[in-house]
């Protein structure tokens, strides 16, 4: 007497289904909340990283600029000029 035993589920195999069920029904409550039209897309979300990469490379390039025309238009003293002007002082009043 021959009996068809079916192999056993593995917990791999248990959780692919899983999650690929849960993402259908992520994925349909989706559309019905937000309409099909609405749906975002992996391009979708690829074009908004471009897009958010280049208003931080154009934020980035405007500060880049503003710290340039600050320090083109501003003396910078630096602690070796400090010392430098202190060691020239001090020989001047001695000598």
């Amino acid at each position: 007497m021959a009996t068809d035993q079916h192999p056993p589920v593995g917990f791999a195999e248990v959780s692919r289904t899983l999650v690929a069920i849960a993402a259908e029904v992520v994925t349909g409550v989706q559309r019905a909340v937000v309409g099909s039209d609405n749906v975002r897309t992996a391009r979708d979300n690829a074009w908004s990283a471009i897009e958010a990469d280049r208003a931080r490379a154009v934020a980035r390039a405007e500060t880049s600029r503003a710290v340039a025309a600050i320090v083109a238009t501003h003396p910078r003293r630096t602690v070796a000029a400090a010392h430098r002007r202190s060691r020239t002082a001090a020989t001047t009043v001695r000598g």
